[in-house]
């Protein structure tokens, strides 16, 4: 379905689609594609595709996902709140995910492969981080939060204006779609201890790692 739509969005004609795919009857694949996009394929110009791609990392495989407008998936892909991460995310766009690649993505993979040599820095790739006011106003903020470094709960809270609402902070932190991109991994106790990664803590603190022994070679 996801290769169908990639035709049809170029312009190619719905009943050549349906063969190539494998139907037999126009009829099937109108069906089929309908229940996968929520619409005909005469108006599969209405759909917003996310395309996905796996992506290999030194701290495991990880999923990634983007629109034409940017990345707006990063997340490590047995993390086991990645169903609802998905889910919410497809809800906020409105868009449908499918197998694919745009440059975006190509992009984002350049950037995280120079990101784990230790030779990038701050990334530069659009991204696209739907979320409720209070959770795009986290992430923005997350997003200045030096490379190299590290912030408290408190910290953060506080830099946003929201001084004592640390556990709201927290749970945005965990609602981030974008890990490493948006660098909620910076992000301890107060006391300096790992905590609330959903990654796990031990990517946790293998990306701290990396990221102040680089920062400490320059």
């Amino acid at each position: 379905m996801g290769l169908a739509l990639e035709q049809l969005r170029g312009g190619a004609n719905p009943l050549r689609v349906a063969i190539d795919t494998g139907y037999d009857s126009a009829s099937g694949f109108r069906d089929a594609f309908e229940k996968v996009f929520g619409t005909t394929p005469g108006k599969s110009g209405n759909v917003a595709p996310i395309r996905t791609a796996p992506l290999e990392s030194p701290v495991g495989p990880m999923i990634a996902g983007a629109t034409d407008a940017g990345v707006c998936l990063l997340e490590f892909a047995d993390r086991r709140a990645l169903a609802r991460q998905i889910e919410t995310l497809k809800r906020r766009l409105g868009g449908t995910m499918i197998p694919g690649d745009n440059d975006h993505l190509v992009r984002l993979g350049a950037e995280l492969a120079e990101y784990f040599a230790g030779q990038r820095r701050q990334f530069s790739v659009e991204i696209v981080a739907p979320g409720t006011p209070f959770q795009e106003q986290v992430w923005a903020k997350l997003r200045e939060v030096p490379y190299g470094t590290t912030w408290s709960y408190d910290q953060l809270a506080r830099a946003i204006g929201r001084p004592g609402a640390h556990r709201a902070v927290a749970r945005a932190n965990g609602d981030n779609r974008l890990a490493i991109l948006i660098p909620c991994h910076r992000i301890l106790r107060a006391d300096g201890t790992l905590c609330g990664y959903g990654g796990g803590l031990w990517r946790k603190r293998f990306l701290l790692d990396l990221e102040q022994a680089s920062a400490a070679h320059r």
